[in-house]
C-alpha cells in the first residue's frame, strides 16, 4: 500500500501546474511597444514589459489572443494600434508579482462585457 500512496502523491505533484490554471478575464491592453497586460478585478496583470530583464514575457505569449480591431479602443495616434479590448484567458499568474507566467488560451470578448462588469477598474 505504501508503494501505491507514493505512486498517487507523485502523479499530484506532477498535474499541480495544471491545476493552478485560472480563468482571468478583463481588460486586455497594449499600451505601448512592449508592454502587453490583462487588468482585472485584482489587479492589472503584466503578460510583457518593455525592457524587462527577465526575459520576453509569459510562456506561451503565441497563445494570447490577438486584438480584434472592431472591439478595441485605440488610446494614442489614430493607427498607432496601441490601446485596449476585452478578453479572458486562461493562465498561471504569480501573485506576489502581479505578472502573469504562463497562457494556455484566451478569447477576445465584446467591449459591451468588461463596461458592463462593475468589479473592473477604469481602463482609461
Amino acid at each position: 500500500m505504501h508503494r501505491l500512496a507514493i505512486i498517487v502523491a507523485v502523479s499530484l505533484i506532477a498535474a499541480s501546474p495544471a491545476l493552478a490554471a485560472e480563468t482571468r478575464c478583463g481588460w486586455y491592453m497594449n499600451p505601448t511597444p512592449g508592454n502587453l497586460w490583462l487588468m482585472d478585478k485584482d489587479a492589472t496583470w503584466t503578460i510583457t514589459s518593455q525592457g524587462d530583464a527577465d526575459g520576453d514575457g509569459a510562456k506561451g505569449i503565441d497563445n494570447a489572443p490577438d486584438f480584434d480591431e472592431t472591439q478595441f479602443v485605440e488610446t494614442n495616434d489614430p493607427g498607432s494600434g496601441y490601446g485596449y479590448g476585452c478578453a479572458c484567458m486562461s493562465v498561471i499568474v504569480d501573485k506576489a508579482d502581479e505578472r502573469i507566467t504562463e497562457i494556455f488560451s484566451g478569447a477576445i470578448r465584446p467591449l459591451s462585457v468588461c463596461k458592463a462588469d462593475k468589479s473592473l477598474p477604469s481602463p482609461d
